[in-house]
């Protein structure tokens, strides 16, 4: 879980200078692209753990 905060919290910072510095937009679209592959690395886990479960 920590990875996942951790590369949520790099999005945020990337996007607020992106927008907040002009001329550094590409900040903001590298902090859109960490940020979906922080829910695709979260949901991957999610998937895996789950198939391992016992159904009774």
């Amino acid at each position: 879980m920590a990875p996942f905060l951790f590369l949520v919290l790099v999005a945020v910072v990337l996007g607020i200078v992106g927008v907040a510095v002009e001329g550094l937009g590409y900040l903001l679209i590298i902090g859109i692209v960490v940020l979906v592959a922080a829910v695709a690395f979260i949901a991957v886990r999610w998937s895996r753990r789950s198939g391992r479960r016992p159904i009774r």
